[in-house]
């Protein structure tokens, strides 16, 4: 009689280690992302692939603010606007994977917070179109919803095919108004 395997014989082992590497990646990524956040600027340089990695940088972090959406509003003006928003709301949907993977590590730290249980509702209640509703408007918050998919164990790719589009259409409406409002200050 062959013995099981150790990851048959406890799967909970994996996951949970799974969750602890998770949650150790989220951290680092937001200490990470704290320390550089005057560096991050200079990115712009870079043109589009550079407003992709500080958008990315500044959702990447959890419940610590960065300013994003601040260099898509300025860049637009140097940028074709639906180029930044699209390079934006790349970099914003990969990084809202943070969120996502809190969530799935353990949702500890939030999870007798009353607008996480509102947010999990929703999230449960209507999904996919939750999270891109919530993605759409500039919200400081959002990293709880991807907590809350996480911790509800939403395929994380169902996760970021919603986030995408609700990135997008924030992205485009902030990258409009900054070429505007540029085009607007110099006549």
């Amino acid at each position: 009689m062959d013995s099981p395997s150790p990851a048959k014989e406890n799967p909970k082992w994996t996951t949970t280690m799974l969750r602890v590497l998770a949650l150790l990646a989220v951290a680092g990524i937001t200490v990470g992302a704290y320390l550089l956040r005057d560096q991050v600027e200079n990115l712009a340089a870079f043109g589009y692939p550079g407003i992709f990695l500080i958008v990315l940088i500044s959702y990447a972090t959890i419940l610590i603010p960065v300013p994003g959406l601040a260099v898509v509003f300025a860049m637009s003006g140097v940028f074709h606007p639906a180029g930044v928003a699209l390079a934006a709301a790349a970099g914003g949907a990969v990084g809202e994977l943070s969120g996502y993977l809190a969530g799935f590590s353990g949702r500890a730290v939030i999870e007798n917070w009353k607008r996480y249980e509102k947010i999990t509702a929703w999230v449960r209640k209507y999904g996919g179109p939750a999270i891109m509703l919530l993605a759409a408007i500039p919200n400081p918050v959002f990293d709880v919803v991807g907590v809350a998919a996480g911790a509800l164990k939403m395929p994380v790719h169902k996760f970021f095919l919603w986030v995408l589009p609700g990135q997008l259409i924030k992205m485009l409406v902030i990258a409009y108004a900054g070429s505007l409002s540029l085009e607007w200050l110099l006549k």
